[in-house]
């Protein structure tokens, strides 16, 4: 165990011999992270999934230097389908331990198969139009994705519970059972899983708990079959010439007389009775048709306006980046992750992936395992991105290419927001471009966030001409 603050080996005492400060507490943090890791390792070895997750989250809130707590939870998470949660944590724990660390086999395991990378995009983009198809209403449209979802990765647990809360509120209780019981496969300790069948459990009609009386049966060779508590007997029947005689005597004045019965007696109602049922079917058959007739007219009438509304949206898409969309934006997050695991220094590439993903424009919209990723990798390479857009912004600004100079301006900040010459420099484009409104913005942007620095005095100057000219 290594001290927090100088990183020095600790001893048995409580003081550390590096800094001299006093451990004791630190130590407890530790050893009580590496209890609740044991716990969780336990529960995930008896499928209690649930249940190891809220350890190992429990055990990196006391130490979340705890590597082997981080990949096993990025582990857990793979496993029950949420692979971008996963990747998160192995991300995290490579930065924190750069050395000899499983979470490089892990990677490389996701990393060398594009095809594995391939079904995982696909499967987040199924469930995610799932989830929007549960948003507009449209739920059998959202079980057909869940179901593709699932075929891609049978062990997405979300997956499953959604797939068992529609079928639940379908009514449809054996297979929210059945859906529930796969979850609960994957996950022993889900309590929605058990939740939800407990509720398909009471909403299905109690079946036979047993029969008092054995269930006895004659078979065509001569043996009687019947049940004794959990046992099948078989008992041959004793029979005489004269009984198999007579016997077969009675089935045939049965049968002779179950004829006669039903030519005239039977027959004839049954006849009668299958008429007037055949013409009932007939006049309803003829309503239902004329019923479909004009509801088939209405849904012509319907089509036609959705057509036009159809084609209405799609000139109104058309005008929007694809990449604005929350899928569009998250492939793209998985494409520039992938870039990284495969060449960290490839940083152009990484720029290209993450080129159309703008946070600002995407709002709330996302995922906190999506926020999470964006944020471990902007702590990796958002550095060397800004330096590489602000590069490129200045000397299009020099040249008073200021378009150039403010997309590229605009990366920079985004990717470092501590830097003030880029700030200052996207107010001076926007001024120069003739921008006014966005260069005031700008400018007080600068003078708030860095009112102690030269640019500021010199954004002050700016907004003064701007005002003294708008005057």
């Amino acid at each position: 165990m290594r001290c927090a603050n100088c990183n020095t080996e600790l001893n048995n005492t409580d003081i550390c011999p590096g800094c001299g400060r006093n451990v004791r507490t630190y130590k407890k943090m530790v050893s009580l992270s590496n209890r609740l890791y044991n716990e969780g390792l336990e529960k995930a070895s008896v499928r209690d999934l649930s249940g190891a997750v809220a350890s190992l989250r429990q055990s990196l809130k006391l130490d979340k230097n705890n590597i082997d707590a981080r990949n096993l939870l990025g582990l857990i998470y793979y496993e029950t389908g949420e692979v971008v949660a996963a990747l998160s944590e192995w991300v995290i724990s490579k930065n924190l331990e750069t050395g000899e660390n499983t979470a490089d086999y892990f990677m490389d395991t996701v990393r060398n198969s594009p095809a594995k990378l391939d079904e995982i995009n696909q499967t987040i983009k199924k469930f995610n139009i799932a989830l929007n198809y549960c948003k507009q209403d449209s739920l059998d449209l959202a079980v057909i994705q869940l179901k593709k979802v699932l075929s891609l990765n049978s062990n997405f647990v979300k997956a499953h519970l959604l797939l068992c809360l529609l079928y639940l509120k379908s009514g449809n209780w054996d297979r929210a059972k059945a859906e529930a019981g796969k979850a609960l496969k994957l996950d022993t300790g889900n309590i929605m899983a058990k939740r939800y069948l407990k509720e398909a459990d009471d909403m299905l009609l109690p079946g036979e708990s047993g029969k008092l009386v054995s269930d006895i049966a004659a078979d065509a060779d001569d043996v009687i079959r019947y049940n004794s508590g959990n046992e099948m007997i078989i008992q041959p029947v004793k029979k005489t010439a004269i009984t198999r005689t007579g016997s077969i005597w009675g089935i045939v004045l049965g049968i002779i007389l179950g004829i006669a019965a039903s030519c005239f007696l039977i027959l004839p109602q049954r006849i009668a009775g299958i008429n007037s049922n055949n013409q009932e079917k007939i006049t309803q058959i003829s309503e239902e048709s004329d019923a479909k007739s004009a509801q088939i007219n209405d849904y012509e009438q319907q089509i036609k306006t959705l057509k036009s509304q159809v084609e209405e949206l799609e000139g109104q898409v058309s005008g929007y980046e694809g990449a604005t969309s929350t899928s569009a934006a998250m492939n793209s997050l998985m494409q520039a992750a992938s870039i990284y695991l495969k060449d960290s220094s490839d940083v152009d590439g990484i720029a290209k992936a993450l080129a159309d993903v703008d946070l600002t424009v995407i709002g709330d919209d996302v995922s906190t395992e999506f926020t999470a990723l964006y944020d471990n990798l902007m702590v990796l390479v958002g550095p060397q991105l800004a330096t590489s857009y602000y590069n490129t912004g200045y000397s299009a600004y020099k040249e008073s290419d200021y378009e150039t100079a403010i997309s590229n301006l605009s990366k920079a900040y985004q990717y470092d927001n501590t830097n003030v010459n880029t700030l200052y420099y996207l107010g001076n484009s926007y001024y120069n471009s003739g921008d006014i409104a966005k260069a005031k913005e700008v400018y007080d942007e600068v003078i708030t966030r860095f009112p102690e620095t030269k640019s500021a005095q010199e954004a002050k100057t700016k907004l003064a001409e701007i005002n003294n000219s708008d005057g």
